[in-house]
């Protein structure tokens, strides 16, 4: 379960992280608010900016990680600016501290990807990698080849919150291949945008992760991310592992 730091005040975000994780979430994955979150959609993008007006960011994302890391296994969200800024072995110590598990860079640059796995390394930090669909196998292999943790295969190409329909054959035909390149666990989200969806994703994958739907829910109406985190966890449930679900 993705869910965004910051969104609410830190009670009513430790409330919430609770509900999500009586209602079926396995594990949490905290975003880090940026303001450049080119990967996302607009509700994530509108979640961060609402997270960022509240400022002492990294402050409440911590706090966000500590409760969620209380509950179920949590990893960290983050684009490589947050990264840079408060400085690779910094941010991984904090995140750790906080309890986290790993942390994920989404837009990990290349020749910053030695550094970040070395900084994540000695806090005891995983670092899982978001693989490109595009990517040649050699490529697929060099990437993966530095993730540790799990590997995140995107279900749709597009941005987070899409809502239309998956190319499942596609994604199969990718998860496959990650699997050729690595002994790595396979998480996918982006695009799962329903329950229905999620089914069809996890007999190809060891995880699923549920972003939009839930942050939606969060923003608009709070009470219904446990209900819409239910309806996912029931979908998946066949599949579940100690990871699999919601």
């Amino acid at each position: 379960m993705f869910v965004p730091a910051g969104l609410h005040p830190a009670r009513a975000e430790h409330r919430q992280l609770d509900q999500l994780a009586r209602a079926g979430a396995d594990l949490f994955e905290i975003g880090l608010a940026h303001h450049d979150a080119g990967l996302d959609g607009p509700v994530i993008q509108a979640a961060y900016r609402r997270a960022l007006s509240r400022g002492n960011v990294l402050a409440r994302a911590l706090r966000a990680v500590e409760h969620a890391a209380g509950l179920r296994p949590t990893v960290v969200m983050t684009y490589w600016d947050p990264v840079h800024r408060h400085g690779p072995e910094h941010l991984a110590r904090l995140l750790a501290d906080a309890g986290a598990a790993g942390a994920m860079v989404v837009d990990l640059p290349d020749g910053q990807a030695e550094r970040w796995q070395a900084a994540a390394k000695d806090a005891n930090l995983s670092t899982p990698r978001l693989i490109p669909r595009h990517l040649a196998d050699t490529g697929l292999a060099t990437v993966a080849a530095g993730a540790s943790g799990w590997l995140y295969a995107p279900a749709s190409t597009g941005l987070t919150g899409y809502r239309g329909p998956l190319d499942v054959p596609a994604l199969a035909d990718f998860t496959t291949r990650l699997r050729a390149a690595s002994p790595l666990p396979v998480v996918s989200g982006v695009g799962i945008s329903t329950p229905a969806l999620a089914e069809r994703v996890a007999p190809l994958v060891d995880a699923v992760v549920i972003g939009t739907p839930v942050v939606r829910a969060l923003m608009a109406s709070p009470e219904q991310a446990p209900v819409l985190t239910t309806a996912f966890a029931h979908a998946l449930y066949p599949y579940a592992t100690t990871e699999t679900r919601a």
